[in-house]
């Protein structure tokens, strides 16, 4: 991509939007394209197809999504599935018709069936049933996808889709309900920490194996694989199995996690962990030699991006 290069990010003030946004800057390129919802609501199928046809980026970063863990998940699953769908099918097809170069659609391991050989291929998409618990805003993601290869079938567009796994760091959401794990785990070991309280509770039984990412280390990736040329992306890929992994391909318990981000506040209390709550899938490790294979690996240990983030998070 050409550094003054027309980016149009959408979802830039969310965790992997706001990324998107830093490394861009950090990597020289001077006209990206932003609206908040307020300015362009993406699920109003004419005012995304206005903004197109007025602005005609040069790439597309597809980063807007509606998210959540596990509770949210469970608690609003129409909004999960309609309001990711209608983002998704508005961008994509208003990037066709405007004629953008390139776009990137970023998913979500949660694609991958509940019950899959460890770690996750991409071929193991559409082999089994999906985790109940995130059912609706997997089957938006697995839509993206097929929205994405579809349109590069019938009409020979260049639109490519990453599937990160679990994300965190800056601009992360921290409510304490609707976060995901590491945002609900840190905002309740710090305010332990500041009410002196003798131990913090965390779901499950702590065995659970999940696999983290720091969300800068994300962004790169991303850049990474929408500066690859034609040719070396379609060589690494198949035209209906073109999404790609992106992780550490290293996963740790919720135990071992509690224990770093306890480290990293400074926490002196117990952990104490509640077995009658949800664990969700035991274990989410994807298999990331795809991406490596074609010449990016990540950077950022989790201890480290806990203290990018918890340092991010204090200042808040």
């Amino acid at each position: 991509m050409n550094k003054d290069a027309k980016i149009y990010i959408a979802g830039h003030r969310g965790l992997v939007g706001s990324a998107m946004v830093r490394e861009l800057e950090n990597q020289g390129f001077s006209n990206i394209i932003t609206r908040s919802h307020k300015e362009l609501d993406l699920i109003n199928q004419q005012a995304v197809g206005d903004f197109f046809q007025q602005e005609k980026p040069d790439y597309v970063i597809l980063a807007a999504a509606k998210v959540g863990g596990i509770y949210a998940n469970n608690t609003y699953p129409a909004d999960f599935i309609y309001q990711n769908m209608m983002i998704e099918a508005n961008v994509i097809n208003a990037a066709y018709k405007s004629k953008v170069q390139r776009l990137l659609f970023l998913g979500s391991t949660c694609i991958y069936p509940q019950k899959v050989a460890q770690p996750m291929r991409e071929d193991a998409l559409l082999t089994g049933v999906l985790e109940p618990t995130n059912e609706p805003y997997a089957l938006a993601k697995i839509a993206g996808i097929k929205l994405c290869e579809s349109y590069n079938r019938q009409y020979n567009t260049d639109f490519r889709s990453l599937m990160p796994t679990n994300l965190y760091g800056i601009n992360d959401n921290f409510h304490p309900q609707n976060s995901h794990v590491i945002p609900a785990l840190m905002r309740r070991f710090h305010q332990a920490k500041i009410s002196n309280d003798a131990e913090v509770v965390v779901w499950g039984s702590g065995k659970a194996m999940r696999e983290f990412l720091f969300v800068d280390d994300m962004a790169a990736a991303a850049i990474f694989v929408l500066n690859l040329d034609e040719k070396t992306y379609k060589s690494n890929t198949q035209p209906m199995l073109s999404h790609i992994n992106v992780g550490t391909g290293i996963d740790v318990t919720i135990a071992a996690m509690a224990q770093i981000m306890k480290r990293v506040v400074g926490f002196e209390g117990k952990i104490v962990f509640d077995s009658s709550k949800p664990d969700g899938t035991p274990r989410k490790l994807i298999d990331t030699s795809r991406l490596s294979d074609m010449g990016w690996d990540y950077k950022t240990e989790l201890e480290a991006g806990l203290l990018a983030t918890y340092k991010w998070y204090l200042q808040q």
